[in-house]
């Protein structure tokens, strides 16, 4: 297995390095100096400037030097154009933790509850309880995310506040959950994670329960008419114990394939969230750095999404063949 790993992290190796190549050509194509410096900067000025962005340098110098830090994971060394005090660094170990408290959460509920309601719907295939929740998700699906941000802040947050008082969502904002070191050492309170995360994961989770339960719906009615499913009932057992019990053993390819497809995307399926709910993710870190042309951060964020995309193609074939003995890596 773990020769098969090495092999397939040395064929993405080229693909990794073409993503970054493309990215920060594309960054280059308009000159961020007069970005910062305005129309009216002397040549002296913008000569300077694009001296201490690093972008004096030959393009390939640039990108050598960008390879560097990343197999080297040194991204402390480089500044922000943006935040000239902080370095790349430091911006994505500040923004990593507010992220993951709203995508982890979110992908695992909605995993767990999406598997959960496939199963009832594929049981109940045709009948009322089946069309009622094929009907819920469909309408789900069908309405914009901003709806649903916008009445969540609404209804969850400041209508129950102003109307009875009641304080459990904020409609915005973030606070640290999870401490360590300093006089309180390693706490974890969940109390603020519930208020300032809990809303954007419940809007996370409907939106993208919608695509995953008619996913795995379809994937529970295919595994209903395999053999294996007809021999047991020919035993005996009931469709019931087959179908919660046993059936789900056979559908973990497809629904490894789903959860390890989702799980690059959950950074990128958080930026709404992160910019309305006012949360200093990665998401929202992105955006800011886009919009302020801040290429080292733009480069850095590129670079960690290509790797865990990489590396969760790689993890999703290991999966396969830990769940399923019939799958050989070779």
């Amino acid at each position: 297995m773990w020769a098969y790993v090495l092999r397939r992290l040395l064929y993405s190796i080229p693909i990794y390095l073409g993503i970054i190549l493309f990215v920060m050509a594309a960054l280059r194509v308009n000159d961020p100096v007069y970005a910062y410096l305005g129309k009216h900067a002397s040549r002296e000025q913008i000569d300077q400037k694009r001296k201490t962005m690093g972008l004096d340098q030959p393009f390939l110098v640039q990108y050598g030097k960008f390879l560097g830090q990343v197999f080297t994971l040194d991204f402390e060394s480089t500044k922000s154009w943006q935040y000239e005090t902080k370095s790349v660094g430091e911006i994505l170990g500040e923004r990593i933790g507010p992220t993951a408290a709203i995508t982890v959460p979110a992908l695992v509920v909605t995993t767990v509850v999406s598997i959960g309601v496939g199963l009832i719907a594929a049981f109940y295939r045709g009948r009322l309880i089946d069309r009622a929740l094929m009907v819920l998700i469909v309408l789900g699906m069908s309405v914009s995310v901003l709806v649903f941000i916008i009445f969540g802040q609404y209804f969850g947050a400041n209508w129950l506040k102003e109307k009875h008082g009641i304080e459990w969502f904020a409609s915005g904002g973030y606070e640290p959950w999870i401490s360590w070191g300093g006089t309180e050492g390693f706490r974890v309170k969940p109390g603020i994670w519930v208020y300032y995360c809990a809303l954007p994961v419940l809007i996370d989770v409907i939106l993208a329960m919608g695509y995953d339960t008619r996913f795995y719906r379809a994937v529970m009615v295919e595994e209903t008419g395999r053999d294996y499913i007809t021999t047991a009932v020919a035993k005996g057992a009931t469709r019931r114990k087959v179908m919660f019990a046993h059936m789900l053993k056979n559908a973990m390819i497809p629904i490894i394939t789903r959860v390890m497809i989702s799980f690059p995307f959950l950074i990128g399926g958080s930026i709404l969230l992160e910019r309305y709910f006012r949360i200093p993710g990665m998401g929202n870190a992105l955006i800011d750095s886009i919009t302020n042309k801040d290429f080292p951060v733009i480069q850095a964020f590129t670079a960690v999404f290509a790797a865990v995309f990489v590396l969760s193609v790689i993890l999703t074939d290991v999966l396969y063949a830990l769940v399923d003995p019939r799958v050989r890596l070779s």
